[in-house]
Order: C-alpha cells, then sequence, then structure tokens
C-alpha cells in the first residue's frame, strides 16, 4: 500500500488540545482532540497541567506512528502565548505552567517600569501595551525576584510552543513569532532584545533564535522526519494568508475579540495607539504586523441576550438574520449614530449600545440592526488605527462575523475604496503552522485555493 505523505501538526488552545495530520494538499486526513483538567500552582492559581500535555504528545504520536497508511514527514506546533516552561540542563521543568492571566504583584510591576524608563517608554519599545502576566517577560522578570534559586537552575526559559518541540527535537529554540507577542523582550525599534533583558540576566535563558520556517531532525534515532520549533497561534493563522495574497491587506480576526491585522504597517507605535489597545506581532518571517483589537465578539454575546429577553425572541434569530438596507437607512434618518463616536479619534471599550434604550425600537430585528450599525462604527474606529496611510486595499474577516450579513455589508459600506471579503479557512493555525516548514516537508507547490472568499460590494453609504 502506497504510504500517504502528511505533517503531524499539535494546535494546543488554552481549552482544546487538537491535532492533525495533512496531506500535500493540505486536506486533514486524520484529527484528534484532548482536554485536560487544569491543576493548580503553588499559589494555588489555576495552570495547564503540563504533564498531561506533555504525556498527550508522546500518546498522539505513538498511535499516529502505528497506523500503516501514513509517511510521517514532519511534525510541527502552535500554541498560545505568553507561557513560559522554565527547564533545566536536562530539559525538565522546574516550575508549574503559570497562567498568564495570574495576577502579577504590583511592587514588582513598579519597580520595574521605574528602572527601565516608565510604562509608555518600554511600552513603545516593546510594541507591548502593559498587560501584567500577558507580558511573559515580566513572568520572568518576577521568578529572578521571587525564586531566585529557581531562576539560577533554569537552563532555558522556552514559550510553549519550544518547550513541545523539544520533547521530540531534543534541541532547544527560541522563536521569533514567540518572543515578538507582546512579551516586553523584544525592542521593535532596535530589532533585537530589549536592553533590559541583558541587564537582568535573562538573556543568557533564552535559547538561539532561529526563524519559524527552520526544522530539526528528531532526537529519536533511525527516524527521518523533521521537527519544527513552533509558532505562536496568532502569527501561525496569518501565514496562510501571507502566501496566498501580495498585494496589500488586513485581516479582521473576530472572535471573543475583534483583532485588526495589518501586516503591511511597520510604523513605531505610537504613545496614543499603545493606550487604545494596539500592538505589534512579529510574523514568522520576522517582520512587524500592527495590530488594533476591541471586545467586540464578547458585547456581540451580551447585546444578544439583553435584545432576545427584552424582546421574547431566540438568540438563534440574530445567527440567520438577513441584511435589511431599509432599516439602516431609517435608524440612520432616527437616531444619532455611532459614527459621531468615531470623530472623538479614540477607540472605545465598546460600542456604547448598551447605553441605548431597547423600548426605543420597534422589534428584535430593528434594535439588533441598531446594535450592529454601532458595533461596526466601533470597529471601524479600531481597524483605522492599523489601516490609515498603509495602502490596504482589500480587508479580509474571519471567524463568526465573517458569516454575519449584517456586519459585513456595514463593513463594506465603510470602507468603500477597499474590497471587503469574509474569509473562511478552517483550522488556519494548523494549517499555517503546516505551510511555515512546507519545503521540508512537502513535494508540491503551496496551494492557492485554500481559503474561501465572498465579496461584499457596498450596498449603500453611510448617511
Amino acid at each position: 500500500m502506497q504510504k500517504i505523505p502528511v505533517i503531524a501538526i499539535f494546535d494546543v488552545g488554552k481549552t482544546n488540545k487538537k491535532l492533525f495530520l495533512f496531506d500535500e494538499h493540505y486536506r486533514i486526513v486524520y484529527e484528534r482532540s484532548a482536554k485536560f483538567i487544569e491543576t493548580v500552582d503553588e499559589d494555588g492559581d489555576p495552570c495547564e497541567n503540563l504533564e498531561s500535555l506533555r504525556l498527550s504528545v508522546f500518546d498522539s504520536l505513538r498511535d499516529v506512528f502505528k497506523r500503516p497508511e501514513f509517511e510521517v514527514r514532519a511534525i510541527n506546533f502552535a500554541t498560545y502565548g505568553a507561557s513560559f516552561v522554565y527547564v533545566d540542563e536536562e530539559g525538565q521543568p522546574l516550575t508549574p505552567l503559570y497562567n498568564y492571566l495570574k495576577p502579577y504583584p504590583a511592587d514588582l510591576k513598579k519597580q520595574f517600569y521605574a528602572t527601565y524608563g516608565g510604562e509608555e517608554k518600554l511600552s513603545k519599545e516593546t510594541a507591548s501595551p502593559v498587560l501584567g502576566s500577558l507580558n511573559s517577560g515580566m513572568q520572568l522578570y518576577r521568578l529572578k525576584y521571587e525564586q531566585p534559586e529557581v531562576f539560577r537552575q533554569v537552563k532555558y526559559a522556552l514559550h510553549l510552543p519550544q518547550y513541545l518541540s523539544s520533547l521530540i527535537s531534543g534541541e532547544f529554540y527560541t522563536d521569533l513569532t514567540s518572543v515578538g507577542c507582546h512579551t516586553n523582550l523584544w525592542d521593535f525599534t532596535t530589532g533585537d532584545y530589549h536592553a533590559w533583558v541583558k541587564e537582568e540576566g535573562v538573556r543568557e535563558k533564552l535559547a538561539p533564535l532561529k526563524s519559524a520556517d527552520e526544522a530539526f531532525p528528531a532526537s529519536f534515532p533511525g527516524n527521518t522526519y523533521k521537527v519544527g520549533i513552533g509558532l505562536h497561534d496568532s502569527s501561525a493563522a496569518l501565514i496562510p494568508y501571507l502566501v496566498n495574497f501580495q498585494e496589500p491587506f488586513a485581516l479582521i480576526s473576530t472572535g471573543t475579540w475583534c483583532i485588526t491585522l495589518n501586516p503591511f504597517n511597520t510604523s513605531p507605535l505610537t504613545a496614543a495607539e499603545l493606550k487604545q489597545d494596539c500592538l505589534s506581532y512579529l510574523q514568522y518571517k520576522g517582520k512587524p504586523v500592527k495590530a488594533s483589537r476591541f471586545f467586540g465578539g464578547y458585547e456581540h454575546e451580551q447585546e444578544m441576550k439583553r435584545i432576545a429577553i427584552h424582546f421574547d425572541m431566540s438568540t438563534a434569530v440574530f445567527k440567520t438574520m438577513e441584511y435589511d438596507p431599509e432599516i439602516i437607512h431609517r435608524l440612520q434618518q432616527r437616531h444619532k449614530q455611532a459614527a459621531g463616536w468615531q470623530e472623538q479619534g479614540s477607540a472605545l471599550p465598546t460600542s456604547g449600545f448598551a447605553a441605548r434604550d431597547l423600548a426605543a425600537f420597534s422589534s428584535g430585528i430593528e434594535a439588533y440592526h441598531q446594535f450592529m450599525l454601532d458595533l461596526v462604527a466601533q470597529q471601524v474606529v479600531s481597524s483605522n488605527l492599523v489601516l490609515r496611510g498603509t495602502g490596504v486595499k482589500r480587508i479580509f474577516v474571519d471567524g463568526g462575523f465573517g458569516k454575519n450579513a449584517i456586519y459585513m455589508n456595514l463593513l463594506a459600506s465603510c470602507f468603500p475604496d477597499k474590497e471587503v471579503y469574509a474569509a473562511s479557512l478552517a483550522q488556519a493555525t494548523a494549517i499555517g503552522t503546516a505551510m511555515a516548514i512546507h519545503p521540508i516537508w512537502n513535494s508540491k507547490p503551496l496551494p492557492n485555493d485554500l481559503i474561501e472568499l465572498k465579496f461584499y460590494a457596498v450596498t449603500h453609504q453611510e448617511a
């Protein structure tokens, strides 16, 4: 029987841990999913069960290697960011995998920023808003001062994708996409580690830097497959778009957060942009990607429920609701629009719809259209922070709002000078992780038909 050449991709989220096998056409030929019960660290704070995750990697691969129909040519990893595994000389973890939501000590934070020039200066240089433990470099700083003996034993601080990779390759590396993800470690103005990293003795705890498109032999004798060094999941999800589209574009990734990623904006972050929740990532080729975000998906969940309760209807109605331009036109004539907030030039944490009295609307359908008017106005404020002056001609929307006809039509009308598309790509993170090392395992050309696009023409102009 002819074996199918495949790549094994571990896609490790906070909730779901998945293993995919892709063939050379990037079709999923095998899938396995797992969930683990969280454990707690020494302070009683919840954290990832690192031992369960480690065992799961080996169990999953053992199962795959037993299947005679597959020839595994490569393995790669993508995981959530801002998570360090501290390993000793033998590669064994020294601490729990601390949660990036773990509260950060106020006195230590004050000490850090006072020593290195203040929050505004450091945030601008590292393209990292002040996020406490979500700035993973701050976790290393904390370890040094709270657990100095453990810090001394640390051979390497590995971000989670690189730790998982080391289990198979036996090699220790640092990946640019993980370092360049609001960590406080990378100085975007110099293109190198920030000065504090060396001054605090942290630089020597970071494994050698490698590009995410490199791969290395497995540590198990007799095997021919290669092992990638792993990527940060948000950066991995952008790769299929970077591979398929050369003209300047922006990707609005919609879920709990609505994140606008612009790989064609390399201008340094301003203090004002940082205050409005902008940040920069490093993509897999090492170039900066400017991003803005707001809590749009979360607000959508809350306001859908509020409208449904008020009008005694099911929230399911909103998921398939059609766009009605007449309702939009009527609402624009009648109500002060959220577009008024755009003129203030500052991103709001929400759309402002929560302050509206639902009694002012004749139906849930009308109220929902108004909510989407407000939400999209806020989306425009947020997206424009990274779009202005960059020559972007296309906007791709993936995730939940890409399936929302009202959102998509309104977005198209707000950007009449750009092509607006709903983009659909199942398992974008896993596919991007496989694409990062494509030449190493795949004999076929990179596919250019994986992303399904639906174009939204401008149907009306904003009043």
